[in-house]
């Protein structure tokens, strides 16, 4: 029984990093599938939102400082698009200018408080979690996983409901028009340049959001805490996918969320059975390489079968 309990704990201290990241894969998910943009400025909004996050929770306003995450990712969002669409710059390229611009604005950032040049800020317990925990007079470490898994998970929920509502609004519906078809939309008199610039706003909204959460659950936030989390993203959309398959972008942004989730406790899985050995842990970025091949390859396996029987049945 206790080795069942610390097994649970053990999995459900990974649900709230699920659901946190979920936000980033439903940002990746907008700016990919709905936009049709590569969008590379990830890593440098989701550090982005980190940072500014963590500055304004230790002036003791951990809340405001996910709102501040929100624009945070949406400020990178914007000089992305502007990049795209007024100076007429690559997407790919636009990405990587700005998320290259954005680690030293971070680093600048990290340098802001009295402990002078640093890559690394601590929270001081000055996090939306611990506020929670403090009002409901919770100490325990398995209480503590929790309140961020129940916190994070109607958070997700919300922000969820919030962007399927939003794409149903006639500028969320020209923003899905925009990824579908710019030029009949261009054509019906609607600015696509303002629409792009809106969908990347939106989509590195929740990224910031995602990483001001995440470094709040942490209780810390890093220069290098962003690094990763592009293939992050990218693994959770393409397993949400696999399973609940391409569909609108209500039932598109959920399936990133449960592809987060899946992919977590995946990735705690081959940690805490070392699959790899005792290197599991430092694999983590060829565990998630391998998981994104894996779900890539199922469609391919599924039509070689099923031309297999068609040439049995044929024969």
């Amino acid at each position: 029984m206790v080795e069942i309990m610390i097994e649970l704990q053990y999995y459900l201290s990974n649900l709230p990093d699920g659901f946190i990241y979920g936000l980033l894969a439903m940002g990746i998910y907008i700016s990919l599938r709905i936009l049709d943009i590569p969008d590379l400025t990830t890593e440098g909004s989701f550090g982005f939102g980190a940072v500014i996050s963590v500055l304004a929770a230790l002036q003791g306003h951990p809340v405001l400082a996910l709102f501040l995450g929100v624009a945070a990712g949406a400020c990178a969002g914007a000089i992305t698009g502007f990049l795209q669409t007024k100076l007429g710059v690559h997407p790919v390229l636009a990405g990587i200018i700005t998320m290259s611009g954005l680690y030293s604005i971070n680093l600048v950032c990290y340098s802001l408080t009295d402990k002078g040049a640093t890559t690394n800020l601590s929270y001081d317990k000055n996090t939306v979690f611990e506020r929670i925990k403090e009002i409901l007079g919770i100490r325990g470490q398995y209480e503590t996983s929790m309140v961020k898994a129940v916190v994070s998970f109607v958070l997700v929920i919300l922000i969820l409901l919030l962007i399927i509502w939003f794409f149903k609004t006639h500028i969320g519906l020209c923003i899905r028009a925009t990824g579908d078809n710019p030029d009949m939309v261009s054509a019906s008199s609607i600015n696509v340049d303002r629409t792009k610039i809106i969908g990347l706003m939106i989509a590195n909204a929740l990224i910031g959001l995602s990483g001001a959460l995440a470094s709040q659950s942490l209780g810390y936030s890093d220069i290098n805490t962003a690094n990763g989390t592009l293939i992050y993203g990218l693994a959770a959309v393409i397993i949400g996918e696999a399973i609940l398959g391409k569909r609108g972008p209500a039932i598109g942004v959920l399936s990133a969320v449960i592809g987060s989730v899946l992919y977590k406790l995946i990735v705690a899985f081959v940690i805490r059975e070392n699959i790899f050995g005792e290197k599991s842990a430092n694999l983590m970025k060829f565990t998630c390489a391998l998981i994104v091949a894996i779900t890539l390859a199922i469609p391919a396996v599924k039509r070689m079968i099923a031309e297999r029987k068609q040439r049995k049945a044929a024969n």
